[in-house]
């Protein structure tokens, strides 16, 4: 993502607060950290210049439409803009609120894959650098050319809709990431040819590490309930004790809420402090809703959410 789409970006900003069109725009900016970006609330055209794009957008802003008043622009990437049109399916937020700036997406860069396979902590590294197919890390003196589809984020090389459909301008051209599905599902491929035994020996030795901070339910866009089943006391659905059976049933119940809303936008797992691999349970899910009801979450605003569609084959496919 380049300097001419940051700037474009900034300007389009700016015209929306001349015109009055917004009351304010949620967007990235600098993170406190090198290689990274943080969610910022820009709220009128003299704080637009604060506004970045670039290969480390990592978070999806969309649940921030949910808390917010008013009319409100919005940064969006394909899977993000498919997460407000969820949020829109679901009344949550209106579209007459909301000014959608796409921002065509070739994939976000997971600088911890680069420091793993350059054997460099991510403050050790100077200057990272899209070209192509390839990203150039330097670091010192050192400087290394690494293949692009290794540094992608893993939802990014399957990624159904890189360019926003749902948007109210575009700023720059649709642009796509080199997709590689079977690197992408290759953890719930191999979970797969697990046994059962094997799996639920997995799922337990992750749940183990699991601390219950809800980090993954917190930053995720459809996870937008005033409260939590997990937060209920009469009845008690699970303790408060982070067990790892009770860690377990949260990250079930969660991946069965999120069924037909989740857009893979993978912002789950990188959430997790410690870790666990959480995108390959809302993934499988998100496949088996596609397999099951060729549905994929959103992709048209006018459509019924998966939950509130019905047809009558349905109930008889599942008598048989």
């Amino acid at each position: 993502m380049d300097k001419i789409l940051q700037d474009n970006l900034r300007k389009e900003v700016k015209a929306l607060f001349e015109q009055k069109k917004v009351d304010l725009v949620i967007g990235y900016e600098t993170g406190p950290t090198k290689f990274t970006t943080t969610p910022v609330l820009i709220k009128n055209s003299e704080e637009a210049d604060r506004l970045v794009i670039n290969d480390f957008i990592t978070s999806n802003l969309a649940k921030m439409l949910v808390k917010i008043k008013g009319k409100a622009g919005i940064v969006a990437k394909g899977c993000d803009s498919r997460s407000i049109v969820s949020l829109i399916q679901d009344h949550k937020v209106k579209r007459e609120n909301i000014v959608i700036i796409g921002v065509p997406c070739s994939g976000i860069i997971d600088v911890g894959k680069i420091s793993r396979l350059i054997g460099k902590e991510p403050d050790e590294i100077d200057d990272i650098t899209r070209e192509k197919d390839a990203v150039l890390v330097t670091s010192g003196s050192e400087k290394k050319s690494l293949p692009l589809k290794e540094v992608l984020y893993e939802h990014c090389l399957a990624c159904d809709l890189s360019t926003p459909a749902e948007c109210d301008v575009l700023i720059g051209e649709p642009a796509s990431p080199p997709l590689d599905k079977v690197a992408s599902l290759a953890k719930i491929n191999e979970m797969e040819k697990m046994t059962a035994e094997q799996r639920w020996q997995y799922w337990k030795e992750q749940m183990q590490r699991c601390t219950r901070c809800y980090a993954c339910r917190n930053v995720c866009p459809v996870c937008y309930c005033e409260r939590c089943f997990v937060e209920e006391s009469e009845p008690q659905w699970i303790n408060i004790a982070p067990n790892w059976q009770d860690n377990l049933i949260f990250q079930v119940i969660r991946s069965i809420h999120v069924a037909g809303r989740c857009t893979d936008c993978g912002n789950c797992e990188r959430a997790c402090p410690v870790g666990i691999p959480l995108r390959s349970l809302v993934r499988k899910m998100y496949d088996i809703v596609d397999e099951m009801f060729h549905y994929k979450a959103g992709t048209n605003k006018d459509d019924l959410p998966l939950m509130a569609s019905y047809e009558t084959r349905e109930a008889e496919e599942l008598i048989r």
